[in-house]
């Protein structure tokens, strides 16, 4: 079962997503909180798999209370709920460590199929996000030598998964690409994680970009 704490300071848009939650088969709702404060001391609790996350809220908003939560529980996944995709707090929340976002306004079967994503350990980013976050992320365009010593890193199936996760594909899109297993592109991801020293896939994206390895023209 995949553990939920769902935060959020609006009663119906917290009940509405407790409700769509406990309705899947695979979840269970640990917790819920209306404040960010309340957010870190029931993820300190309950130690949920997928923190659901509001943005702005009282006390302590999102942004803050998803680095808290992280910062004391690496393991969680933070998916951020926000109402309007290009908002400068969600490329915050991004930046303070969350795996990605979703419209509150989202069907249930969205909202499931993202927990179920950023749990697995992919991103939940819209293509318009990743470009608009990178721009926000990169002070400098890398030289040609910090995008030699990129390649180096990783061998030459791993630069290209990345790649692919950069351009912002799922482990099952980047198998039918390049004609791997999803459980082996799964493991080919596992590795870079671990080689970069990054916690998740929107991190890999970030590292793509600011080594030089994509661009913003695609």
């Amino acid at each position: 079962m995949i553990r939920v704490l769902v935060v959020d300071d609006q009663d119906l848009v917290r009940a509405g997503a407790v409700a769509s939650v406990g309705a899947q088969p695979d979840m269970e709702v640990v917790g819920e909180a209306a404040t960010g404060v309340d957010a870190v001391r029931e993820a300190m609790l309950r130690v949920p798999d997928v923190v659901l996350m509001d943005i702005r809220m009282p006390q302590l908003d999102g942004i803050d209370a998803t680095r808290q939560i992280l910062d004391r529980h690496p393991e969680a996944r933070v998916l951020v709920l926000t109402t309007f995709d290009v908002d400068e707090y969600v490329f915050a929340a991004l930046r303070a460590g969350a795996s990605g976002f979703l419209l509150k306004d989202a069907s249930v079967e969205e909202l499931a199929a993202a927990i179920r994503a950023v749990h697995r350990g992919d991103s939940v980013l819209s293509p318009s996000t990743t470009g608009r976050l990178v721009e926000l992320m990169l002070p400098v365009v890398p030289d040609p030598g910090r995008r030699a010593a990129a390649e180096a890193a990783l061998t030459d199936r791993e630069l290209t998964i990345v790649r692919l996760v950069a351009r912002g594909l799922s482990n099952a899109e980047i198998g039918g690409t390049v004609f791997l297993a999803e459980a082996t592109v799964k493991t080919h991801v596992g590795r870079v994680l671990t080689k970069l020293g990054v916690r998740d896939r929107v991190q890999v994206v970030i590292w793509a970009y600011q080594n030089g390895l994509v661009g913003l023209s695609g």
